[in-house]
């Protein structure tokens, strides 16, 4: 196993708020960090990094994406929540096939490390494609195969609940332990009470838990109240969903109960800030679950709706938002929100030892280039981050001490046929979309 070394690195902290080392060193052996702050004496490095000029800090995890949807970029533009599933996406992924997965998510994934993203959530279809490109670009991530329709019918490929609990079974801490696996029903308002009662239980058998979309808008919930005479988070609760630590993604309209049931089954929010303001649903209450002892992580969300993957951007919105909303500028200081981004998404995707920056810690980081006029001056590193580094700063990226951006440049992935085989794909599914679908209620 190579030996890294990097020197003269600004270290962030973002777990220890008040902690930055200046000019310190990173020693990497064996996937873990062995050293922080000063060389070890008998350190030989197989590679040395001078990162002058550079902050090094806990890579993100991205804590709910549909990697592959960057294939939708920018094919359903401002529409409400309802319109966008029912005359844009639903309609364009008709015609979604098992390469398009695997060549969106391996967009997403050059799109993703560029950015400093060094692990994903992923729902979506077609998760073995996905594992594919986890497995060839080096990354970490948490795949859940989505099943969809009322009675999780095959709407989308030829996959059942019980394909996809094969498939979590057969991929669970694969790719050298880079892979974890989750069951993904899509949500309470398609799938019917059987069927969620299914997954459920399947979860159970298999130990794992389920990464489901929750309470993303007002008629969701009066839906629920109307037909099961509770709230979405309750039902699911009700049910067995959250039996096991899951992730809710979005979870946008909670009442008190609802954060507490949250609270008590262990399940991770994932609140996705930029799509949340596209599609005009308002935000996740993110002060009122952290102090609630709710655990809180960010997500993208696809780049259907977002329409990048720039976490740096996710958390800066986060920050922003919670501040406005709740009229108080105290609340998301830098370094909290940072850690959202990292280490809250490591523990939400399985990766115990990681979003850390300390000895003994999987070696998941990134390096940004600060020799920037937007850096300048540096009064507080948080915050500069936080506020004013963009994803073009990420200068390298590091998953299990590997490095998979090296000086800008993507190491195991083949960028420019990446870009040209999406590009094609892309505009084939729109081009091929159906022009009648079956309509949700979103």
């Amino acid at each position: 196993m190579s030996k890294l070394l990097i020197l003269h690195a600004d270290i962030l902290v973002p777990h220890e708020p008040s902690r930055v080392l200046r000019d310190a060193a990173i020693a990497i052996e064996n996937k873990k960090i062995v050293a922080l702050g000063e060389t070890p004496p008998d350190f030989h490095a197989d590679e040395i990094i001078d990162a002058r000029h550079h902050v090094a800090l806990p890579g993100f995890f991205n804590a709910h994406a549909h990697a592959a949807m960057t294939l939708l970029r920018g094919s359903a533009e401002d529409l409400p929540l309802d319109r966008w599933f029912n005359e844009g996406i639903w309609r364009t992924e008709s015609a979604l096939t098992e390469e398009d997965v695997y060549w969106g998510t391996a967009l997403a994934a050059c799109e993703m490390l560029r950015g400093g993203t060094v692990a994903f959530a992923d729902h979506y279809f077609w998760m073995t494609q996905v594992a594919r490109v986890v497995q060839e670009s080096g990354m970490k991530a948490l795949l859940a195969w989505c099943v969809f329709g009322s009675d999780f019918a095959s709407e989308m490929g030829p996959t059942t609940l019980e394909l996809t609990g094969d498939f979590v079974a057969e991929f669970q801490n694969s790719a050298g332990g880079r892979i974890k696996t989750m069951l993904g029903p899509h949500s309470p308002y398609i799938s019917t009470e059987a069927a969620l009662r299914r997954a459920a239980n399947l979860a159970r058998k298999l130990g794992v838990g389920c990464h489901i979309h929750v309470s993303e808008s007002p008629a969701q919930v009066e839906n629920a109240y109307k037909q099961f005479g509770k709230s979405p988070v309750a039902y699911l609760d009700d049910l067995g969903v959250f039996e096991n630590p899951s992730i809710a993604a979005h979870a946008i309209y909670l009442d008190d109960a609802d954060i507490e049931i949250l609270r008590a089954r262990n399940v991770t929010v994932a609140a996705c800030p930029k799509t949340h303001l596209k599609l005009a649903m308002k935000t996740t209450r993110l002060v009122d679950l952290l102090r609630a002892g709710v655990k809180v992580a960010l997500g993208t969300d696809g780049a259907a709706s977002n329409n990048d993957l720039n976490m740096l951007e996710v958390a800066r919105l986060a920050a922003l938002l919670q501040k406005h909303d709740t009229g108080d500028a105290t609340v998301l200081p830098s370094a909290q929100t940072l850690n959202l981004a990292s280490r809250h998404g490591a523990l939400a995707l399985g990766f115990v030892n990681s979003g850390l920056m300390q000895v003994g810690a999987d070696a998941d980081l990134i390096l940004l280039d600060t020799d920037k006029p937007h850096f300048a001056p540096c009064h507080d590193l948080a915050a500069n981050v936080l506020y004013a580094a963009r994803a073009g700063d990420v200068d390298y990226v590091i998953v299990d001490g590997k490095p998979l951006v090296r000086k800008g440049a993507l190491t195991t992935l083949d960028e420019e046929k990446i870009m040209r085989e999406a590009n094609a794909r892309g505009a084939r599914m729109v081009r091929s979309a159906l022009t009648q679908t079956q309509t949700y209620r979103a």
